[in-house]
């Protein structure tokens, strides 16, 4: 048996840390001396511990450890792992999309456009026939996978899309920005409303009388300053008020251009007037 100082000096493990995963219930100690209160360690908790490290190195919290420790079988920690590369690929997409935005106000900056306000027109939209397909996401970063789902639904089934520049739709039915669940919707102009099948709804989008319209050029991340762009519009021009959900109609992305900078995508956000 080996006191606490001594097992920590040998597995390269803190006193502080060992007396917290003893706190935690992940590895407690094989014998405490009633008089004294000295914990001991056996050299057969060796193993349990460097395992214990390797999952903490590995960004396991506290319970994910413990559940592998009640679990510990080959399988069940190969699927865990893979877990884990799931989430940190989806924390590197995230930080790639922090850092692209991070470069491109390093680069308004430089072009005196920071502050930048969009121009806003205001203008009608007529009644759309579409197909669309409706769902809550994690973050509108993924509104991407519904338009692969959508597109790949009007491919099965043959169906018939207009092929005019203002084609791809995106609604975004929240009230408000939110950081999850997000409702978002991608929508596709028909040339005949069909019937509607799972998750793929045929309607049609209701003409609006009145939208603020801006254009904007560029990345994705610009969407973000061209709303704020509108608060400001909206400031001004207090004889208007928000009147219904947003819209964006892609005219110009990937599928044009390898350059993001030559997207094009207009911001449609109807309007009533007080």
């Amino acid at each position: 048996m080996l006191k606490i100082g001594d097992f920590s000096k040998l597995t390269h493990v803190s006193v502080r840390m060992l007396r917290y995963y003893d706190d935690q219930g992940l590895l407690k100690p094989s014998y405490v001396d009633p008089a004294t209160g000295y914990r001991m360690y056996s050299v057969e908790q060796v193993p349990i511990l460097q395992k214990i490290v390797l999952l903490r190195d590995l960004n396991f919290g506290v319970s994910e450890i413990a559940e592998v420790l009640q679990n510990l079988n080959d399988d069940y920690l190969v699927q865990r792992l893979h877990d884990k590369i799931k989430e940190a690929e989806g924390i590197i997409e995230s930080e790639k999309i922090r850092i692209q935005q991070i470069r491109a106000a390093v680069t308004h900056i430089h072009d005196n456009e920071f502050e930048k306000c969009y121009n806003v027109t205001i203008k009608s939209v007529p009644t759309y026939r579409i197909v669309s397909l409706r769902r809550k996401m994690n973050s509108y970063f993924e509104e991407g996978k519904l338009w692969v789902e959508l597109l790949d639904f009007v491919r099965r089934e043959h169906i018939e899309i207009d092929n005019g520049k203002q084609n791809n739709i995106a609604i975004y039915h929240d009230k408000e920005h939110m950081d999850s669940d997000v409702d978002i919707e991608v929508c596709l102009i028909v040339k005949k409303l069909g019937k509607s099948k799972d998750d793929y709804t045929y309607r049609e989008l209701n003409s609006v009388d009145r939208v603020a319209c801006m254009m904007v050029y560029g990345p994705y991340e610009n969407l973000t300053r061209a709303y704020q762009s509108f608060v400001v519009w909206l400031e001004n021009n207090q004889q208007y008020s928000i009147g219904g959900t947003a819209r964006q109609v892609t005219i110009i992305d990937h599928q044009d251009t390898d350059n993001p900078d030559g997207y094009l995508t207009e911001i449609q956000i109807p309007l009533v007037q007080n």
